[in-house]
């Protein structure tokens, strides 16, 4: 049986939930009990990752198409999110986990935005691992938006060309300062990206599994993990030169 190489451990992992809805109906339940049961899976996710040494845990809560859903799963998307945020705060802080979040958050209930800045800032000392929540959150949203302050920035500073790196332009999106994910993880079946952190994937690990998120158990993400640190990661390189 294979088991996890410590030093090798992925720094950043990032997960798509799929399949709160899915599950639900597998389940004969209504697709609120999807999203409360994919709750659960959560509170799982973020607890093992924190034991095992992960840095960064990137969760895509909500998008930005989200809000299209109907009005009653969004507003219970709202309240499960405040009740998250109320009941994880002092497990949070007991085991050392900064909470951040990514998107246009401006967007959510006024409540449930009180509340998660309320989480943010009592967890912001913290330095046990960070749990990024992308919430309102849209990739190709969050780039335009970085080159929007650059360009308003460059009104008032002298920033050259030249200077506009990759590096650079990476300070200007959501997500400034964290490492790029190392290791992206969808479940519930379905291949593609739903317009999630598409700068910072670009040599991202991909892994899909068929597991239902309501369902990703501790060894799915010991399996996933187990996968990525069977890959070589040569970022345009050969083999050799690693």
């Amino acid at each position: 049986m294979h088991r996890i190489i410590k030093e090798k451990l992925p720094r950043h992992i990032a997960i798509i939930m799929d399949g709160n809805g899915r599950w639900a109906k597998k389940n004969l339940l209504n697709r609120i009990m999807g999203h409360k049961k994919g709750a659960e899976a959560v509170r799982l996710a973020v607890k093992t990752c924190r034991e095992m040494g992960i840095k960064y845990l990137t969760l895509y809560a909500f998008s930005v198409e989200n809000w299209q859903r109907p009005e009653n799963e969004v507003m219970a998307l709202s309240s499960l999110l405040e009740d998250y945020l109320r009941l994880e705060l002092q497990e949070m802080r007991e085991t050392d986990i900064k909470l951040v979040a990514i998107g246009d958050t401006d967007r959510l209930p006024r409540r449930v935005h009180d509340v998660l800045r309320d989480v943010i800032e009592r967890t912001s000392e913290n330095k046990g691992m960070v749990l990024n929540l992308a919430l309102s959150y849209g990739g190709r949203d969050e780039i335009v938006g970085a080159v929007k302050k650059l360009l308003r920035e460059s009104k008032s500073a002298n920033i050259d060309e030249d200077s506009i790196t990759k590096d650079f332009f990476s300070g200007y999106l959501d997500t400034a300062g964290m490492p790029d994910p190392d290791l992206l993880i969808r479940t519930s079946g379905e291949y593609r990206l739903s317009n999630f952190l598409l700068w910072q994937l670009a040599y991202t690990e991909l892994y899909f599994t068929d597991v239902l998120w309501p369902d990703f158990s501790k060894e799915d993400l010991i399996q996933a993990i187990i996968d990525y640190q069977r890959r070589e990661r040569r970022f345009g390189l050969i083999s050799d030169q690693l």
